[in-house]
């Protein structure tokens, strides 16, 4: 066998990049923050756009659109296998793009709220791109620690007492969920003795009936750390508060979080419970459909009782996990396409409302000074003083509108608030609309009473969500004539730029990206495919052995 030609190793390189960039920075020292910023900066591009190229050359392959890698050339499955397919490199994707977006935002002032931000946003980074392309539990859980342990000290970076607070729940709910993950892969290796998720799917059918209990347990114990990753309910209370307390790029990050559990869930069940599974085919799929209708629920119920954008973002988040969840329950290929390319939009809106929530916050920071105060005794002249002629257009004040100039920072503000706040509520004609519309599609299709909860709730969902957002937007925008417009610096709206530009381009290439995720999703729910492509990668021969 011929070593791997170059691109082969682009599977590997999106964690092998923030690893050794994370490591050169902390050969730096405490010091040297610009040079860090040019390095995280680099770094997160580059990653980026491997993962683009990933995401492009999976899809030119049609129905064998895996990339398989093994990194210590150990024969499946005894080795750490990273496999790329359309999923997983949609994800990469997607968590490429929300921590650049993170990291420009930051590089305004919050980079210099800590020593070690560069570094911990390298680590996130590697433990989200390695989550997504690994194809084996144990790794999985490396990797799942790995963003945690970094999401920690993102959470907590700035200091204060909310941020303490706030982190020491998330910390022990993380934790306790961590036990449970370790829990569940310990009994399923001891049903399966093997660790690797296409070995586990070619076993699980084998399972003895006397182990099917066992096998059952183990997975409901893992599923249950998943979900609470994912933050379906009752496992949700932690993410409000903690969200709301983290600083604005941190909570941008955050923003894909939850999406990791989404995707263990969608990876696992459809590739170990599929119709085929014998007794165990669609395990827990009623359990999926109802979680995620009371997930979407609380979500929406909670944006529409929040009074603060921070928390409301937070129920939002909470809102799109359940409405994949439950979408993934039905086992249905053209409702998890829908799904796929809603998790998409979702995720792009969170990160940038998250940005957008300090800057909207800045002009009601302002705080009065001397000259702001009214003392009753610095009245015009009545005739300075009059009263506009009948046909001038008034505001609620009764001050003339003709003339007055929207400054650039709150009209760039109020768009930016507005299309995002269009594609959470799932509004036409943004990408939001384009997801759920393909959702409601397939729901009509499958019938039910389960799909026709869903699919109220979907429709009732977004409603509350548009009057829960308008509501803010009108307590931000249309209160601020008294206020100083929000100072607002470029490389701040760089990133909320972009993400804005990228919903856009989501929806003027929809039929291309509805193409993909619907194929992505035809893919999960074959996994005979994702097996056979695992289970024949061999390892690359030595020189010495090929010239034998």
């Amino acid at each position: 066998m011929t070593p791997l030609p170059w691109s082969d190793h682009l599977v590997v390189a999106p964690v092998l990049l923030p690893l050794g960039t994370a490591a050169l920075m902390l050969m730096l020292g405490e010091g040297r923050r610009s040079l860090k910023a040019v390095l995280n900066v680099a770094s997160a591009v580059l990653g980026l756009a491997i993962a683009v190229a990933l995401l492009l050359r999976v899809d030119a392959q049609g129905a064998a659109a895996f990339g398989v890698y093994l990194p210590g050339n150990w024969p499946v499955p005894f080795g750490i296998v990273l496999v790329a397919d359309r999923l997983s490199a949609l994800m990469a994707v997607l968590a490429g793009s929300v921590g650049l977006a993170a990291l420009l935002y930051a590089l305004a002032r919050w980079q210099h709220a800590g020593v070690y931000f560069h570094v911990l946003v390298q680590l996130q980074l590697m433990g989200l791109y390695g989550a997504f392309l690994t194809a084996d539990l144990f790794n999985l859980f490396v990797f799942f620690e790995v963003l945690l342990a970094a999401s920690y000290a993102l959470l907590l970076h700035g200091g204060g007492i909310e941020r303490v607070r706030a982190g020491l729940h998330y910390i022990a709910v993380n934790l306790v969920a961590s036990l449970l993950f370790l829990i569940g892969v310990a009994v399923l290796y001891g049903v399966t003795g093997t660790l690797n998720m296409a070995d586990i799917a070619l076993k699980l059918p084998q399972v003895p009936d006397s182990d099917r209990g066992l096998l059952h347990a183990g997975a409901a114990i893992l599923a249950v750390a998943f979900l609470a990753k994912a933050a379906v309910w009752p496992l949700n209370f932690w993410l409000p508060p903690a969200y709301a307390a983290a600083s604005a790029p941190a909570a941008a990050v955050f923003a894909v979080l939850t999406k990791v559990g989404v995707y263990a869930v969608l990876r696992l069940w459809t590739l170990c419970f599929p119709p085929g599974a014998g007794a165990s085919a669609g395990f827990g799929g009623d359990v999926l459909v109802w979680a995620g209708v009371a997930t979407l629920g609380f979500g929406a119920i909670g944006m529409l009782a929040s009074q603060q954008l921070a928390r409301l973002l937070g129920f939002s988040v909470i809102a799109s996990s359940g409405t994949l969840v439950a979408a993934i329950g039905f086992g249905a290929p053209a409702l998890a396409g829908g799904a796929l390319y809603y998790l998409a939009t979702s995720t792009l809106a969170a990160c940038a409302l998250f940005l957008l929530v300090e800057l909207l916050e800045r002009s009601r920071e302002v705080e009065l000074g001397p000259r702001d105060i009214d003392d009753g005794n610095d009245a015009l002249p009545v005739f300075f003083d009059a009263e506009p002629p009948p046909s001038t257009n008034l505001d609620d004040n009764e001050e003339a509108l003709i003339g007055r100039a929207i400054p650039a920072a709150l009209a760039f503000l109020g768009v930016s608030f507005t299309a995002f706040a269009m594609v959470v509520a799932g509004l036409p004609p943004l990408a939001g609309f384009v997801g759920k519309l393909a959702m409601l599609s397939a729901l009509l299709d499958i019938g039910g009473a389960a799909a026709s909860t869903l699919f109220a709730l979907l429709v009732a969902s977004g409603l509350l969500a548009a009057l829960a957002l308008m509501r803010v937007g009108m307590r931000h925008f249309w209160t601020t004539q008294d206020r100083p417009p929000p100072r607002v610096r470029v490389v701040e709206t760089l990133p909320i730029a972009a993400l804005l530009a990228a919903s856009v381009l989501l929806v003027v290439h929809g039929e291309a990206v509805l193409r993909y995720t619907r194929d992505g999703a035809d893919a999960l729910h074959a996994p005979a495919r994702y097996v056979d492509a695992v289970m024949s990668a061999r390892p690359v021969a030595r020189p010495a052995e090929g010239a034998r």
